[in-house]
């Protein structure tokens, strides 16, 4: 898999990144230094089965960088979080999934 180009388009308040001359995106709300993941969308013509983790990956890398708590309220991310305890410490203290 190529190395993905993640824009973080704060007018739709969505990061995006382009695959197969779509856009996948994970959609959000920023609230009090928090934000809240609330949408994740895949093109249908995506075939490549590792894309939406590592899109994920990157996306919490890139708020991670920013000092920020991410609020899960996509049910994909709220997976993705319970699969990769790793990023737990980006929950807000007392969150739990």
């Amino acid at each position: 898999m190529q190395e993905l180009t993640i824009n973080d388009n704060t007018f739709q308040r969505q990061f995006e990144v382009e695959i197969n001359n779509e856009i996948a995106k994970i959609e959000y709300s920023l609230q009090d230094r928090k934000i809240f993941l609330t949408k994740l969308v895949i093109p249908n013509s995506n075939t490549d089965e590792n894309f939406e983790e590592t899109f994920i990956k990157e996306v919490f890398e890139i708020i991670k960088e920013k000092n920020i708590r991410i609020m899960p309220t996509s049910p994909e991310i709220r997976k993705f979080i319970k699969k990769h305890k790793q990023f737990k410490d980006l929950l807000p203290i007392g969150i739990r999934l």
